[in-house]
């Protein structure tokens, strides 16, 4: 396994720094001969590519589509995404979201009612969105008695998909089929809202990561398939404005901000000492990325994203017989900056890739011992080893695909590694508790997608 993230690492390193190297000599080209944006591979292929993503049933599904078999596959590895947020907002709990769900469709009628004219005439509006409420409703109630997934509350066993998800997406879908002609910032605005209430449900621990992706992309499968229902109903009656949906435009430059979402794997165990050894397991990180492009092809950016790798003691120190030790996790927050380079495949497709350098802290949580009181019969723990918090500087490269889906709208699939010296501090509870050091180099590697705001 660890050689086989050995090749991993060498890989994306090679692979990050022919980008680099292709997309400078990019720059050196174009600066002095002031030629159009040059693609990666033949002018024929980048026409092919751009006939496929420029059609309608393309148009429909790239996005929900991906999100709806991206949540199902996370649906089994789904418990990393639970333990970032139980590190760090354990005791978030507010109620919020059951409203934010429907404020697009709040937004949506009172624009209409005020006059502000839209995508649609009054009744092609409300039946391509009865449509999408039908479709909707159904495909998550007969989901969510088909499949009995409890909630990560433990409160119920209809969390798979998620409803206030897919109703948020559905309206904000709504909102932008009938106002993103107007302005990509409607649209941006009513997927920002959306987005707010999935990861409230996540942050109040009433739904899995896989369960607001999967509603996410229902939501917004729904919508487009209601409105495409209501297209074959109304031909071209009541109509404004036909073509806004699909007639897009590109500038050359892809300056982006938004949200990172990934696992995170190190390929190794940690050795603290002879005696204390830790094994990892797949994690998550989360967080925010953004830069902005001096030129087609190299920018300059940063990132800020927390981090939670699960893991599990192999101690050699003996416990009491009716005890156990129970581990946290490495938890880590980082921001970094640097370059990224950008090449185009097409007119929609990117090859990226970054070099960055910045500084973390790391929060080890240690490790409790755990046993059950025998006279009282609950559960009793204490400190068996702790950790100190520790500063750190990190160096990272990555490689990335990018689709340019709508005029201001960026979706994004990567591979991240980053390296990192940690001196971690620690001691047992039973000795003389003085701190004792142990100097690890920390490899991470972190595969997961983003949704971006370009401009």
């Amino acid at each position: 396994m660890e050689n086989c993230m050995k090749k991993v690492f060498l890989f994306v390193i090679f692979l990050s720094s022919f980008t680099s190297a292709y997309t400078t000599n990019f720059l050196i080209t174009d600066s002095a001969q002031n030629v159009p944006v040059r693609y990666l591979i033949s002018r024929k292929t980048p026409e092919k590519i751009n006939r496929i993503t420029d059609a309608k049933w393309f148009q429909m599904t790239y996005i929900s589509v991906p999100l709806i078999v991206t949540g199902s596959l996370v649906e089994m590895k789904k418990e990393p995404f639970r333990s970032l947020r139980n590190e760090y907002v354990p005791s978030f709990h507010h109620g919020y979201d059951d409203y934010l769900q429907y404020v697009p469709i709040f937004a949506l009628v009172g624009m209409k009612a005020a006059g502000v004219e839209s995508r649609s005439s009054w009744g092609r509006m409300l039946t391509s969105d009865a449509f999408s409420a039908a479709l909707m409703a159904t495909t998550v109630n007969v989901m969510k008695l088909v499949i009995d997934s409890r909630r990560p509350d433990g409160t119920a066993l209809n969390s798979f998909p998620s409803g206030h998800s897919a109703t948020a997406f559905m309206a904000a879908t709504m909102f932008h089929k009938e106002y993103g002609v107007r302005s990509p910032w409607y649209s941006i605005g009513a997927y920002t809202v959306a987005t707010a209430t999935s990861v409230s449900r996540l942050l109040n621990n009433r739904h899995w990561v896989s369960d607001v992706m999967v509603g996410a992309g229902i939501g917004i499968l729904s919508t487009e398939l209601g409105y495409y229902f209501a297209d074959l109903i109304f031909g071209k009656k009541g109509l404004r404005h036909p073509q806004y949906d699909f007639d897009v435009t590109y500038s050359d430059m892809s300056s982006f901000l938004g949200l990172y979402m990934g696992f995170t794997m190190m390929p190794h165990h940690i050795s603290l000492s002879p005696e204390i050894n830790f094994n990892t397991s797949t994690g998550s990180t989360v967080g925010v990325e953004g830069a902005y492009y001096i030129t087609p092809y190299v920018g300059v950016g940063a990132e800020l994203l927390a981090s939670s790798i699960p893991m599990k003691i192999q101690s050699g120190l003996s416990v009491p017989s009716n005890a156990h030790l129970e581990s946290g996790a490495f938890n880590t927050i980082t921001t970094s900056l640097g370059a990224y380079f950008s090449l185009p495949i097409s007119k929609r497709w990117y090859l990226g890739s970054k070099l960055l350098a910045g500084y973390g802290n790391f929060q080890g949580n240690g490790v409790d011992v755990v046993w059950n009181d025998s006279e009282t019969r609950e559960e009793v723990r204490s400190d068996f080893l702790k950790m100190k918090h520790a500063n750190f500087f990190n160096a990272g490269t990555g490689i990335s695909l990018s689709f340019w889906a709508k005029k201001n709208l960026l979706a994004k699939g990567f591979l991240d590694y980053k390296v990192a010296p940690v001196n971690i501090q620690y001691y047992e509870a039973s000795g003389s508790q003085s701190y004792q050091e142990s100097r690890q180099t920390l490899h991470s590697l972190t595969l997961g997608a983003s949704v971006n705001i370009v401009w």
